[in-house]
C-alpha cells in the first residue's frame, strides 16, 4: 500500500516535468516571430504596458477601498450606531465597499451589522439590485448560522427583481451546510443541486460540485461521494485541484485513510498535479493516524517536488510525532526546519511546548515558554494556553494554577478557552479550592459561562482520572490552537 500511495505522488511531479520541453518549444515560435514586422512587436509592448498599469491601478482602487472600510471599522462603537458613522462618509462610499464591509463585519461575527448597511445601501441613489451582494450576505449569514436570514435575502433578491445565478445557489448550499442538522442540510443541498441542473442561468459549476463533494466527504458518506464524481465526470465541468484536496482533507480528518488514498488515485488519473495543500493535508492525515512510513515518504516526495515545504508541513509533524512520543524524530524536524532557514511561528512553539508535554518533557516545555517570555516577544493567549493544557493533561492542577496566576505580570490576557480548558481539569482532578479560586476570576473578566461550558465539565466529571487512558489520548488535534476551544459568553 505504502509503494501505491507513492506512486500517485512521484509519477505526477515527473509527468509535469516533462511540459518544460513544451515550454521550450513554444519558446522557439516566439523567437520565430521576431522576424515579423516590427510594428506588430510594437502593438504587442504596448498592450502587456496597459494591461500592467490597468492591474496596477485595480491593486491601488482595491487597497483605497479597504483602507476606507477599515477606517468606517475603526469609528464604529456602541455610542455611535453605524448608520451615523456610515452617514459620514456618504460621499464616498459606493457597491464595492459596501461588498468589503459585509466581508470584515462577518469575520468579527457582526452579522446584524451586515443587514443595518444592507439597509442603509438600499436607500442611497447608487443602489442597484445585484446578485453579488445578495450572493455575499447569503453567504456571511450561513457562516454565522442565520440559515432563516439567508433564505429570507433570498426570498428578497428575487422580489427586488434579481434572478439567481449559479453563484447565489452555490452562497445558498453553503450556508445550509452550515447548519446544526446536516443530514437535513445535505438533502437540501441536493435538492438545490437537482433544480440548478434544470435552469440555464444556474447550472451547476465546480465550485457547486466542490462544496458538495466536501460537505459529504466531511458527513463520511462515500456512495454519495462517488456519485457526484460520477455525475461530474459525466458533466462538461472538469474538476480541478481544489475538488481533489478538498475531499482528501475531509477524508483525512475523519481518519478514512482508504478512502483519501483513492481520490488520490483519482486525482493521478485526471493528470492533476499535487500542490503544497495536497502534501500537506496527506503529511497531516498519516501522522494523525500515526502512520509515520507513509508520512515520511509523503515528505521525502515534496522534498524532491517543485513545491517546497511551509510552516504547518513542519507543525504538523513536530505534532504528530509528539503525541507518539517520538521526540528525537519530532526535534529532528524542528532542526530540520531550522537549518533549512525556517523562521519557528507561534505555532511551531506551541506544538513544541504539547510535543514536550505528550512526551513527559515538562520541564522542557516551561523552559521553552520561559525563553519565549524572556525573549520580550509577545506572547498570544494560545501559547499561554497550550503550556496551562501540558500541565493539566499531564495531571497538574496546581503547577497550571501557578502559571495562570504568572499570567498578568507577562502581560497576557487570559481569554474563554484559557477559562474553559481550566475549569474542565480543575473538575476533573476534584479540586473545589482551585474551582472556586477560577470562579472568582471569571466573574471579574465577566466570563458567563453557558450551558455548553457546563457540560463539557461534567463530562470531564464522568471520566475520571482512575477510569481514564492516557493523558496523551485526550487530545486529538493536530493543530495546537484548537486543543483547547470552547464557546462562552462574554
Amino acid at each position: 500500500m505504502l509503494s501505491q500511495t507513492l506512486q500517485l505522488l512521484l509519477p505526477m511531479s515527473t509527468l509535469y516535468s516533462s511540459s518544460s520541453s513544451f515550454v521550450s518549444y513554444s519558446n522557439s515560435n516566439s523567437n520565430y516571430s521576431l522576424t515579423r514586422p516590427i510594428t506588430i512587436k510594437i502593438s504587442c509592448a504596448l498592450n502587456s504596458t496597459r494591461q500592467k498599469n490597468k492591474k496596477k491601478t485595480s491593486s491601488n482602487d482595491n487597497s483605497e477601498a479597504l483602507e476606507l472600510v477599515h477606517l468606517v471599522i475603526k469609528r464604529m462603537s456602541d455610542k455611535e450606531p453605524l448608520v451615523k458613522t456610515l452617514n459620514k462618509y456618504v460621499k464616498l462610499f459606493r457597491s464595492e465597499h459596501c461588498f468589503l464591509l459585509f466581508e470584515e463585519l462577518g469575520k468579527y461575527d457582526k452579522w446584524l451589522q451586515c443587514l443595518e448597511v444592507f439597509r442603509w445601501m438600499q436607500k442611497q441613489r447608487w443602489y442597484i439590485a445585484d446578485n453579488g451582494i445578495y450572493s455575499k450576505l447569503i453567504s456571511v449569514m450561513g457562516k454565522k448560522g442565520q440559515i432563516r436570514m439567508a433564505m429570507w435575502l433570498f426570498t428578497e433578491m428575487r422580489n427586488a427583481g434579481c434572478r439567481p445565478d449559479t453563484s447565489v445557489y452555490n452562497a445558498l448550499i453553503t450556508a445550509h451546510l452550515h447548519s446544526q442538522d446536516k443530514t437535513k442540510a445535505l438533502d437540501k443541498a441536493l435538492g438545490y443541486f437537482e433544480k440548478m441542473k434544470g435552469m440555464e442561468r444556474c447550472k451547476p459549476n465546480i465550485v457547486t460540485y466542490n462544496i458538495l463533494l466536501r460537505g459529504f466527504a466531511q458527513a463520511r458518506n462515500v456512495e454519495q461521494v462517488n456519485l457526484l464524481f460520477k455525475d461530474l465526470d459525466e458533466s462538461i465541468v472538469s474538476p480541478d485541484i481544489y475538488t481533489f484536496n478538498g475531499v482528501m482533507d475531509a477524508y483525512g480528518k475523519n481518519g478514512m485513510i482508504c478512502e483519501m488514498e483513492s481520490i488520490l488515485a483519482r486525482m493521478k488519473i485526471n493528470q492533476c498535479k499535487p500542490d503544497l495543500i495536497t502534501f500537506n493535508l496527506l503529511i497531516d492525515s498519516y501522522g494523525k493516524k500515526q502512520e509515520f512510513e507513509k508520512m515520511e515518504q509523503v515528505f521525502k516526495s515534496l522534498m524532491r517536488s517543485k513545491e517546497k515545504p511551509s510552516l504547518p508541513t513542519f507543525n504538523s509533524m513536530i505534532l504528530n510525532y509528539g503525541k507518539a512520543r517520538l521526540k528525537d524524530k519530532a526535534e529532528y524536524i524542528f532542526k530540520k526546519m531550522t537549518d533549512m532557514g525556517y523562521k519557528p511561528s507561534f505555532v511551531t512553539h506551541e506544538s513544541l511546548i504539547y510535543m514536550y508535554g505528550f512526551c513527559d518533557c515538562l520541564s522542557k516545555a516551561r523552559d521553552l515558554f520561559d525563553d519565549l517570555v524572556e525573549s520580550k516577544v509577545q506572547i498570544r493567549v494560545s501559547t499561554l494556553n497550550a503550556m496551562l493544557d501540558v500541565y493539566c493533561i499531564n495531571r497538574l492542577p496546581q503547577e497550571a494554577d501557578s502559571l495562570f496566576e504568572m499570567a498578568s505580570s507577562i502581560k497576557i490576557s487570559p481569554d474563554s478557552s484559557t477559562y474553559k480548558l481550566l475549569y474542565k481539569a480543575y473538575t476533573k482532578a476534584n479540586s473545589k479550592e482551585l474551582l472556586d479560586k477560577l470562579l472568582k476570576y471569571m466573574d471579574k473578566d465577566g466570563i458567563i459561562p453557558n450551558k455548553r461550558f457546563f457540560m463539557n465539565a461534567l463530562g470531564a466529571m464522568r471520566s475520571s482520572p482512575a477510569n481514564s487512558g492516557s493523558a496523551i489520548a485526550t487530545t486529538d488535534s493536530s493543530n495546537p490552537q484548537d486543543l483547547a476551544k470552547a464557546p462562552l459568553e462574554t
